[in-house]
């Protein structure tokens, strides 16, 4: 059986928790911050868990993680 290979953009942007799950970051932080107030850029910082309906794709592209 070869070798799996792992996702290149996924590898960047999710990382999988001692307990399995699917750890990501928010969206809307790149651009077009002037608009947006303090408190939701500051919201915007902090990491989230990924949906479980996208889990298991989540986990497929990182074989190995």
């Amino acid at each position: 059986m070869p070798k799996l290979k792992t996702h290149s953009s996924s590898k960047k942007r999710f990382r999988i928790t001692s307990n399995g799950k699917v750890k990501r970051n928010k969206a809307y932080k790149s651009h077009i911050l002037t608009k947006k107030s303090s408190k939701r850029k500051r919201n915007l910082r902090k990491a989230t868990i990924a949906s479980s309906a996208n889990t298991a794709t989540i986990k497929a592209m990182l074989p190995y993680k």
